[in-house]
C-alpha cells in the first residue's frame, strides 16, 4: 500500500484528535481563561480543520491502484493538460455526487458563517435552511463528495476507504454535540431529539 496514503489516513486520524480538543471550548476557557482559551480554541480549529482536508486531499491524490466499472470501459474522456484519463462512466457517477457534495458544504457554511465552519465555535444553535433537515449537513457534503471524487480519480484505495471516511467524520460530528449539549444544554438536546444526524426524515403527507 501506498506510504504517502497510510500518511494521510493517519493525518486524518491526528486531525480529529486535535478537533476532539478543539471543541472543548468550556474546558479551554476554565483551564487558560476565557479569552486565551477561546484564542486556543480557535487555533486548534483552525489547524485540525485544514488539516483533515489537506490530509483528505492526500487520500485521494496518493499514488494508488486504479479500478474500472465494467460497462462501457472503452468510453474515456482524457484530459491531455494533466495526462488524466476518466472513463465515461465514473464521470457520470462523480459528477452529481461531487455536485450535491458541493453544494452541501457551500450551503452549511453560508448558514453558519465559515467563522464557525473553521473554528468550530457558535454562539448560537443554527436551525435554518439545511439545519432544519440533518445537523451536520457540511460533514453529509464531504462524505458524499469524497465517493465521487473517488470515482473521477478511479482512486481504488480512497473509495475503499470510505467507511473509514464516514467513521472519522461520525467521531468529530459527535464529539461537536456532546460539547454543544455542554454549552447549550437542553436547547441543543431538543434540537437533536428533532432533526437527524446525516440521513433526513421522510416526511408523511399530510391528508
Amino acid at each position: 500500500m501506498c506510504i504517502w496514503f497510510v500518511v494521510s489516513i493517519m493525518g486524518m486520524c491526528l486531525m480529529v484528535i486535535l478537533h476532539f480538543l478543539s471543541v472543548e471550548h468550556l474546558k479551554l476557557q476554565k483551564k487558560y481563561g476565557k479569552e486565551r482559551g477561546t484564542k486556543i480554541g480557535d487555533i486548534f480549529g483552525l489547524i485540525s480543520g485544514w488539516g483533515f482536508f489537506m490530509f483528505w486531499f492526500g487520500v485521494w491524490l496518493s499514488p494508488q491502484p486504479i479500478f474500472a466499472i465494467p460497462l462501457l470501459e472503452n468510453v474515456v474522456l482524457t484530459i491531455p493538460i494533466i495526462n488524466l484519463s476518466i472513463p465515461v462512466i465514473h464521470l457520470i457517477i462523480s459528477v452529481p455526487l461531487i455536485m450535491i457534495g458541493a453544494w452541501l458544504g457551500i450551503a452549511s457554511v453560508k448558514e453558519t458563517t465559515l467563522k464557525v465552519a473553521e473554528t468550530h465555535r457558535t454562539e448560537t444553535i443554527v436551525s435554518s435552511g439545511l439545519y432544519l433537515v440533518i445537523r451536520h449537513p457540511q460533514y453529509l457534503g464531504g462524505m458524499i463528495a469524497h465517493i465521487g471524487i473517488s470515482f473521477l480519480l478511479s482512486s481504488f484505495f480512497s473509495l475503499i476507504a470510505t467507511p473509514i471516511v464516514i467513521i472519522l467524520n461520525f467521531l468529530i460530528s459527535w464529539k461537536e454535540e456532546k460539547e454543544l449539549i455542554k454549552e447549550f444544554g437542553k436547547e441543543y438536546e431538543d434540537y437533536k431529539k428533532n432533526v437527524p444526524m446525516f440521513i433526513p426524515k421522510l416526511r408523511k403527507r399530510e391528508e
